[in-house]
Order: structure tokens, then sequence, then C-alpha cells
């Protein structure tokens, strides 16, 4: 018996972002980016906000719009979802939550909804979260709220806090949300495992405060001044010129300090090392094998990462799910999107055993196994 994963959904921004259309903004090209990165294009919101994005991929994880990755048996029913768990860290709103948006614009009267923040990592922590309440609510002797059916829901707007001059963090980041439909199936095993973790890059406890700086995006006074003044500085969704950008004093004033940034070589060695450590504990966990898997879904954060990773592990590069070539970097919503796309393209079925695995900023680390 487990939490099941019974529908999956994503949604993107109509406008899309050639890695051509970068270099006439930045000090850029495509022979230069797809190399590094493996990013050809990225969808970026020139209008559509996250809730929009979020309860898109939510009605296809519901059933209620078609294409799905993979769809439920029948559309499910509003008044049958029992929790709503929104993973973000570009959200609407702080107050009320993303996951209270979405709540309100599906019409899901009974689900209690909150967000979570776990960076890139936020895919497998807000199923894992979703997955410990339905277990706990089927307990004998439980006298909690009954969670019978999660939506749990990855969502990003990471143009609006990419610094679109900095050629380092603008290539790499996309728009979207990506949607799980989890229900508890009394039959079906579901998740099976899963493995979390929190460290800098040298496995030290982050309780020490090092290594915050090597991915951050700081909020304070700047950022709640500026409100939805990030989406008025010139992007790639805008007549788009280096110019425009890099001599919008105001916006650059207000908005000078709410940029993420990453200390990418440094990134880069905790991720090529961390997927490789989560992969084999959470097998370790579930008492499975990597000859086991069907598919691993990981954090489309770079391909060389994912690509080093299927070496350390000596499996298959094919392995692994890669969408990033046409989505970029996701953030929370990334491997959950990657799981609709796998879903679509027919390297899951049902029954096979996957494994997902995000990492990023925090730093944060997680995977879970589950069976299709």
């Amino acid at each position: 018996m487990g939490a099941t994963i019974i529908g999956t959904g994503k949604a993107t921004p109509a406008f899309t972002v050639t890695n051509h259309r970068l270099s006439r903004i930045v000090d850029t090209s495509d022979e230069w980016i797809v190399p590094r990165t493996g990013i050809h294009t990225r969808p970026v919101s020139t209008g559509e906000t996250a809730t929009d994005l979020a309860a898109a991929a939510g009605r296809r994880a519901l059933g209620w719009e078609g294409g799905a990755g993979l769809a439920p048996a029948r559309p499910i029913e509003a008044a049958c979802i029992d929790l709503v768990i929104c993973m973000t860290l570009t959200g609407d709103t702080l107050i009320p939550s993303q996951a209270a948006l979405v709540k309100a614009r599906l019409g899901l009267p009974n689900a209690v909804a909150f967000d979570l923040n776990a960076a890139c990592a936020g895919c497998v922590y807000g199923l894992v979260t979703a997955q410990s309440m339905m277990a706990a609510a089927h307990a004998p002797g439980w006298a909690g709220n009954p969670v019978r059916r999660a939506l749990v829901i990855g969502v990003e707007r990471m143009s609006r806090i990419v610094d679109w001059t900095d050629r380092a963090t603008c290539v790499l980041f996309g728009d979207g949300a990506g949607a799980v439909l989890l229900e508890w199936d009394d039959a079906r095993t579901g998740i099976v495992s899963s493995y979390v973790k929190n460290t800098d890059d040298t496995g030290l406890s982050l309780a020490c405060g090092k290594n915050f700086d090597l991915a951050t995006f700081p909020f304070g006074a700047e950022a709640a001044a500026a409100g939805e003044g990030a989406d008025a500085t010139a992007g790639p969704g805008a007549d788009l010129s280096r110019d425009t950008i890099v001599h919008d004093e105001h916006a650059r004033a207000v908005l000078g300090s709410t940029f993420v940034s990453m200390s990418g070589q440094k990134v880069f060695k905790f991720a090529t090392s961390t997927i490789v450590e989560a992969i084999g504990a959470v097998l370790d966990r579930a008492g499975w094998e990597l000859s086991d898997l069907d598919a691993i879904i990981p954090h489309q954060a770079n391909e060389r990462i994912i690509r080093y990773a299927a070496k350390k592990l000596r499996v298959p590069e094919d392995l692994f799910q890669l969408s990033i070539d046409t989505a970029g970097n996701t953030s929370a919503a990334s491997a959950l999107m990657a799981l609709d796309d796998a879903w679509r393209q027919s390297k899951l079925h049902p029954g096979d055993k996957a494994v997902m695995v995000g990492f990023g900023g925090g730093l944060t680390t997680g995977a879970l196994t589950f069976e299709a």
C-alpha cells in the first residue's frame, strides 16, 4: 500500500526564447550555451502568472484537460482533493500562499493548501511531504485530517529573478509548472523510499552557516518595494535590446540586489557528487539495485551534470530523462515537468521502477523511488 502517482501534467508559457535571441542582449551564442548546458530554448512568461501555469498543470494531472503525460482513469472531482502543496521560489504572492491561489483557481473546497521551498529539490521534498501526510492519515488510530488524494505542483517564473545581463545565469533558466496527483492505494506500492539532506559543498551540516552563497536569491526591502517591477524589467519577452536592460537605471536600482546568483563551479561540484550519493542512498533504502530501474527522473539543471552522473553510476545515459533542451532549468518545477515528459515519450510504463532526484540551493538534496 502507498501513495501512488495516478496523474501528471505540465504547463509552459507560450513564448519561447532561443539562444540566438539571448545573443542579442548578452555576450553569448548558441555555440557557447549548448555544449555547456544542453539548452537550446527556454519558455519565458510574458503574461502568464505562476497561478496560471500551476493551475493548468494541475488540471491536466486531475484529468480535467487533455495533454497529460499520465492521466487518471477518470477525471477526479474537485471535492476529492484533500491536499495541495506548491513548491516555488517565485510565487505570485507570499500571502496568500501560491498553493492557496491554486486551490481557489481550481475550486478545491476540501483541500488543505500550503507552500514549500526547497529550491530545485522541491520536487522531491513536496512529494515526500505529501506521502508522509497520507501515510499518517491511513495509520491505525489517526485522528487528524483525512488525506487520500494530494495535488503536488512545482511552479516557477525564474525569468522574474534572472539578471538578463549576466550570461552565467540568464542562459540557464526557464518558466513552467509540473504537477503530480497522488492517491493512496491499498493495493499498490507507489512511493517506496525517500532520502532528503541539507549539506554544504564539503558535506558538513549547514548549521554552521557555510556556503549558503553558492546559489542564492536575496529577498528583502528592495524586492518588496519592487513588487511586479520585476516583470517590468526588460527581459527576452520585451522588445529586447541590451541597452534597454543596462540603462534602465530605476529598475536596476530597485532590483539590483534581488537577482538569483550562483557560484557555477562549486554548484556543479556539489550537484555531480550529490546526485550519485542520493540515488545510491534511496536505492539502498528501497532494497533495489541500479539494474532494477527503468528510468531516472532528475532535476534538469544542466545536461553535463546528468551525463556525468550516468558515467559515475555506469549506466546508459538514456536511463535518465532529459528535457532540459527545450525547458531550461525550471527549479522546483523541473523534475515534475520531466516526469510528465517521460510518460509522454513512453519512457515510463505501468509497473516500472523509477527514481526521482533533485538538488539545489540550500544546499538541498532529495531522491525517492516509486513504482509507476
